[in-house]
């Protein structure tokens, strides 16, 4: 009964209020400014060094309590995402070239996002690459400075 209620209550709130953009606070950065720089720059030193195969800087950019979402899994620690997806997220990266098309960032506090879409092409164990991708990175700052602390990457086919 309390889930018909709420699905009732849903359906009456105005469709423009669902489709609203998430609120930015007057504290948020938006990526035009220099503020969001060092956050962008982690995200970037991370692809850099995935790219490069070197697994101690990938390692060294991320939260020890890292989450990282990728195809349909989740590796919940730094840990755990080198024992399992780094190697081959290395090899791939090695393989294939990445293209940003568009991005956008906020700093909230200690806190950024990274929100990246691009084009990923090359070749993968002898298979084509062409992809259209989107990625969220979340980086938290500490006194060590910035470090990602959750990955969702995505990708799909160009129509």
């Amino acid at each position: 009964m309390n889930r018909l209620i709420l699905a009732v209550a849903l359906l009456m709130v105005a469709p423009s209020a669902l489709a609203q953009d998430r609120p930015v606070t007057p504290s948020a950065v938006e990526a035009t400014d220099a503020a969001t720089a060092p956050a962008i720059a982690v995200v970037d030193a991370f692809h850099t060094a995935l790219g490069a195969g070197d697994a101690t800087a990938v390692l060294a950019l991320l939260t020890e309590d890292v989450v990282v979402l990728e195809t349909g899994g989740a590796e919940r620690s730094r840990e755990e995402y080198a024992g399992h997806h780094l190697p081959a997220d290395m090899a791939f990266a090695a393989a294939t070239t990445d293209e940003v098309t568009r991005r956008a960032a906020w700093i909230d506090g200690d806190v950024a996002w990274v929100l990246t879409e691009g084009r990923t092409t090359g070749t993968f164990n002898d298979r084509p690459v062409n992809s259209l991708t989107a990625e969220t990175m979340i980086l938290h700052r500490s006194a060590d400075g910035w470090r990602i602390r959750h990955i969702h990457w995505s990708s799909r086919n160009p129509r």
